[in-house]
């Protein structure tokens, strides 16, 4: 590992981090690092909230994508030891264009 060099050194950070665990999942932790505000100047500060606020946007977004990855290994897994097939199955795509509202199902 490379020593960092004397700017780095110098300068302060700040971890903006999330882990999730899960007794049936593997785990993932999300790091960011973010440089510390070097003064109490408004200018300062406005930087450094904006990288802050980009930094928990890119956060989100993988967080959402490795949940729903693990809920996709959570559904497979389930309909597996309960011998559900695909047919059976849920549709997802309807479920979602349909969440929130009151669906009639219209008889054959």
């Amino acid at each position: 590992m490379a020593a960092p060099d004397s700017s780095e050194a110098s300068e302060k950070f700040q971890i903006l981090s999330a882990t999730y665990q899960s007794p049936t999942n593997e785990p993932f932790t999300h790091t960011a690092k973010l440089p510390a505000s070097p003064t109490a100047k408004t200018t300062d500060r406005t930087a450094y909230l904006a990288s802050l606020r980009k930094a928990t946007a890119a956060m989100q977004e993988t967080i959402n994508k490795e949940l729903t990855s693990r809920m996709e290994e959570d559904k497979a897994r389930e309909a597996a030891a309960s011998g559900v097939s695909k047919a059976k199955a849920v549709d997802e795509a309807k479920e979602e264009d349909n969440y929130g509202e009151e669906v009639v199902e219209e008889e054959d």
